[in-house]
């Protein structure tokens, strides 16, 4: 197909577009690194070995944040590894396979490991950087599926589709959206509440999508807040 200046000054605006959803979302995945790496850089200094696992562990488990903080920077100045929505799709999915992990290991920490050898501190930092993963993964996942993505949110003229009715959708009509920091509220409000707030899900995959969130968030904090009345307490 030859080449047009429309056509051109489509693939400017898709270009365009691409970059300024990755500017929102990239200090977000950044914030998901630099928690897994906080956590492996404590464990290492404190001598922490949860479920006998060593401190570098942590960053196994950071790794799909990484390539995720690397790919949002480079499409940030203009290239990406990720070129497909699905693609990052894929990666988001194995972030949240990935917190699925670090959680299960906390678990085995809570059910094998006596109160005296499971420090408070140690307790609190892993659950909190579970926790605080579980709302930026799936704030981002939010932010990458609905309305057909980023991209497509920006380039058309109204939202279509929605996965998730905001309160300035009603507000504001079709001329009103989301930035990434929104689908980080949404998130944090489903996994404190266990349940929607004032932004609801619409489609069965957004539903899907909460409704893990928060059986994750449910067990970090209960579990832990269980266990922690005694270790705190001895």
């Amino acid at each position: 197909m030859p080449r047009t200046p429309q056509s051109d000054a489509l693939v400017a605006d898709d270009a365009e577009a691409r970059m300024e959803a990755r500017r929102q979302a990239a200090p977000v995945a950044l914030l998901l690194l630099a928690l897994y790496v906080l956590l492996a850089v404590v464990s290492r200094h404190e001598g922490w070995t949860l479920s006998g696992l060593p401190w570098w562990a942590w960053l196994i488990v950071a790794s799909p944040a990484a390539l995720l903080g690397v790919d949002l920077v480079m499409a940030w100045r203009g290239g990406a590894l990720v070129r497909s929505r699905a693609a990052a799709l894929v990666l988001l999915g194995i972030l949240v396979l990935a917190n699925a992990v670090a959680l299960g290991i906390l678990v085995a920490a809570l059910i094998t490991t006596s109160t005296s050898d499971l420090t408070g501190g140690e307790l609190l930092l892993t659950a909190f950087a579970i926790w605080s993963a579980d709302v930026i993964v799936f704030g981002l996942l939010f932010w990458e599926s609905d309305s057909g993505g980023p991209v497509e949110r920006m380039l058309a003229p109204t939202r279509v589709a929605r996965d998730f009715r905001f309160p300035q959708d009603e507000d504001h009509g079709g001329d009103w959206r989301p930035q990434a920091w929104d689908y980080l509220y949404v998130s944090l409000t489903n996994s404190i509440a266990f349940s929607p707030t004032d932004t609801m899900p619409l489609s069965l995959r957004a539903k899907a999508f909460m409704g893990v969130e928060s059986a994750i968030s449910a067990a970090t904090v209960l579990l832990v807040a269980a266990r922690a009345v005694n270790v705190l307490g001895s």
